[in-house]
């Protein structure tokens, strides 16, 4: 059993934010499966599907970024989901657009979702970081960053063309990969 959980704020006016990137790599997986639309349980929108023998669950808390481990406490707890099997995709600010890391365990690194994550549930679930980069990295080099502003800000049409659409591709082909490498928690 596997939990996937796409970090993002709801609303519409948060649609193609930075932050929501989480939400846009669900919301693919969703398309590409042909999977039950998403439903409100859990304080969030979830659904799931199988994947090689394995049960998926796919969550988008609905809590807002800073609250996300209460959605994560409750659909964990309520299937008794191990904590190795939570996968948790966020956005990235240290990483180059379109870099994709997944590594288990380690800081929250100031990333809101994260802290509220670890400290509803520990440290032990997978990080699937997206980089989104950082301004000083794609622009002036002694810009004054305003990184709420930058993660709240959306991304451009230059983004999808350049970066964002492979990328998702590339995260969700990543995530089935490695789900579907692990037989030992078929059910």
């Amino acid at each position: 059993m596997f939990l996937l959980v796409g970090l993002g704020n709801p609303g519409s006016g948060y649609r193609n934010n930075r932050h929501n990137i989480g939400f846009k790599v669900l919301e693919n997986l969703e398309k590409l499966y042909n999977l039950p639309k998403f439903t409100k349980k859990f304080k969030s929108e979830y659904t799931k599907f199988s994947l090689n023998g394995n049960v998926v669950y796919l969550l988008k808390p609905t809590t807002y970024m800073n609250n996300s481990g209460i959605a994560v406490k409750e659909i964990m707890e309520f299937y008794n989901i191990d904590i190795q099997n939570i996968y948790v995709i966020h956005d990235e600010i240290d990483l180059d657009c379109g870099q994709i890391k997944i590594k288990n365990g380690g800081s929250h690194n100031g990333h809101n979702g994260l802290k509220s994550i670890d400290q509803s549930i520990g440290k032990g679930y997978n990080r699937v970081r997206i980089g989104v980069s950082r301004p000083s990295r794609l622009y002036e080099k002694n810009i004054n960053e305003n990184i709420s502003r930058w993660v709240l800000s959306d991304f451009t049409s230059e983004d999808s063309v350049t970066w964002l659409d492979d990328t998702i591709k590339k995260t969700i082909k990543d995530i089935s990969l490695l789900i579907e490498g692990n037989t030992s928690e078929k059910k």
